[in-house]
């Protein structure tokens, strides 16, 4: 599975605004909103909030990975967000998060979902990925990053 296939511009955002993870999760469900890729707003914020709930997507070294499933998500949907001022997401490492890869997916089909996060994981070990990644100055730096790696 290459996660660049589920990006494009319109779900890239450099730059997010909010200052700690509940923000981010709105933020990242709105960018998905307005690019057409999801259809229910408050669906999609309530899957992310309960699936936070049982411990934090903050996996430390500036990343997280909010996710989850709802009914209404109409196939796998993906965004990724960069903060330079970092966002305080009550990460396992206690640091502020830098980058974010939001996932939502589908209740009834965890392939995809399983898939996308063990691609995520593999994408962050990489050297130097996190570095770039939290350096572009726009999203299509971001995608030509991811693009390069993947």
């Amino acid at each position: 599975m290459r996660l660049r296939d589920f990006l494009d511009e319109a779900v890239v955002k450099v730059g997010l605004e909010s200052r700690d993870k509940e923000e981010c999760f709105e933020e990242m469900v709105d960018l998905l909103v307005r690019a057409g890729r999801i259809p229910d707003r408050s669906g999609a914020l309530e899957a992310v909030l309960q699936r936070e709930q049982q411990g934090t997507t903050g996996i430390g070294d500036g990343i997280a990975i909010p996710h989850g499933k709802h009914a209404s998500i109409p196939t796998l949907t993906v965004a990724v967000g960069t903060s330079a001022d970092g966002i305080e997401f009550d990460s396992i490492d206690g640091e502020p998060v830098h980058a974010v890869f939001m996932l939502l997916a589908r209740i009834n089909d965890p392939g995809p979902h399983i898939r996308a996060l063990a691609e995520i994981a593999r994408l962050v070990q990489t050297p130097g990925l996190y570095r770039r990644l939290v350096e572009a100055g726009s999203a299509r730096e971001i995608l030509n990053v991811l693009d390069a790696e993947e």
